[in-house]
């Protein structure tokens, strides 16, 4: 999957089997890893009655850069947890393996632990330190967890699944569960806690909707829907957009929402005035292509992802109230250099299938289907008895006709 990350001098851009790190402040090859030419794990000996050992394609799934922007850690559809480090330039400290295929993760605040969440539901705990200890499995959901992030004091670790629920943990004591932030009606995708409120949650969904929370106590603040942005853009689609990615800036002032195969992006304020906590719109910035990713960087200015290996990347400041494309950045034009050649096109533009369609459930209306099935049936029921009726009547007539004739030629 195609992801970008920005961290002081360093721009990341996952994309098939690679994560690339371009330093874009000065002249220098970038960092290439390659998943593909990673270390392999041993294979088990196998019974004859077990099953062969399922395989993945190396392709990285997800990766997440540490607070202070000396580490990053990425999960691929093989089962690794890679664990890199910055001292002079980018290294691979580590690699070890998951159970399941791992969904999302993050450092904690302290960047003692990288927690990760996997497909059955399971999140787990992987040392920093400890390079070589195995993960410690902290927490599960009944389905699949789909993004997990952390409180800004690492006091609790919130997470996100397929069964539209996100759930507010103690770190330390997982067991121990603060609360439930409840409301969305499909899936929840992406989690975001803005550094200038630290008690409040960004979350958004499968719904079409982005929410604001209180989430130590599952307090709803606020809800946004974001269908009128297909029919901004001039979308005819029936089908609900996906909030796929929402992004803060540094100091936590506006908040990009970016949903799934929509060319456009939509900023948002966070307004506090008394006992009132809401979103509120602040302007929206329309794409010549669907955006793959967008991240801030620690400048406040927004990193789009494009799809199109001609302008894969574009920057964007904020200007008197407005956010303007800086066309001639040469940070920019450093990072497309390093990642032009290791550019795949992923099926992510907006004319493929959406990554997300095999999350939204499929509802069956029974109820309905025999309501039809019982109108057919009176109808038919119906139609019968008044063919009998008309079949009675004919006959009745017929007889009354030959009883008529009958006394006719008697009398005669």
């Amino acid at each position: 999957m195609a992801a970008i990350g920005v961290c002081k001098q360093w721009t990341f851009l996952s994309c098939g089997t690679k994560l690339i790190a371009a330093h874009v402040k000065r002249e220098s090859e970038p960092f290439v890893f390659d998943c593909s030419t990673a270390e392999k794990k041993d294979k088990q000996p196998q019974s004859d009655n077990s099953l062969a050992e399922e395989t993945g394609s190396d392709e990285v799934l997800a990766f997440t850069i540490s607070p202070s922007g000396k580490l990053v850690a990425l999960i691929d559809d093989s089962k690794r947890l890679v664990l890199f480090r910055c001292e002079h330039s980018w290294e691979c400290v580590s690699t070890r393996w998951l159970v399941r295929r791992g969904t999302s993760l993050v450092f904690t605040r302290a960047e003692d632990e990288v927690l990760v969440a996997d497909k059955s539901g399971d999140v787990y705990s992987f040392s920093v330190v400890d390079q070589e200890r195995d993960g410690e499995l902290k927490m599960g959901h009944l389905s699949m967890v789909l993004a997990v992030t952390m409180s800004l004091n690492d006091k609790y670790i919130i997470t996100a699944d397929r069964d539209e629920k996100i759930r507010v943990s103690h770190l330390r004591s997982p067991y121990n569960i603060q609360s439930f932030c409840l409301g969305h009606q499909q899936f929840v995708s992406s989690l975001v806690v803005p550094s200038s409120h630290p008690n409040w949650l960004l979350s958004g969904s499968g719904d079409g909707t982005m929410k604001l929370w209180e989430y130590t106590s599952g307090k709803k603040l606020h809800s946004w829907d974001l269908k009128e942005l297909q029919e901004t853009f001039g979308s005819h689609s029936e089908k609900t957009p996906t909030v796929c990615q929402i992004s803060s800036s540094p100091d936590g002032c506006h908040v990009a929402v970016l949903c799934d195969r929509v060319s456009i992006i939509q900023f948002f304020t966070l307004d506090e005035d008394g006992e009132e906590k809401k979103l509120v719109p602040h302007s929206r910035l329309t794409l010549p292509c669907c955006p793959l990713d967008m991240t801030f960087d620690p400048e406040g200015r927004l990193w789009v992802l494009m799809d199109s290996c001609e302008e894969l990347l574009q920057i964007y400041k904020l200007e008197q109230s407005s956010w303007k494309c800086e066309a001639d950045s040469a940070e920019v034009k450093r990072a497309s250099e390093a990642f032009k050649p290791h550019w795949q096109n992923l099926n992510a533009s907006s004319g493929t299938s959406s990554r997300f369609e095999h999350l939204y459930k499929v509802t069956f209306d029974n109820v309905t289907d025999y309501l039809e099935k019982k109108q057919q049936r009176l109808e038919e029921q119906q139609k019968r008895k008044n063919t009998g009726q008309k079949e009675g009547d004919k006959k009745k007539a017929k007889k009354d006709l030959l009883g008529s004739v009958t006394a006719l030629s008697s009398i005669n």
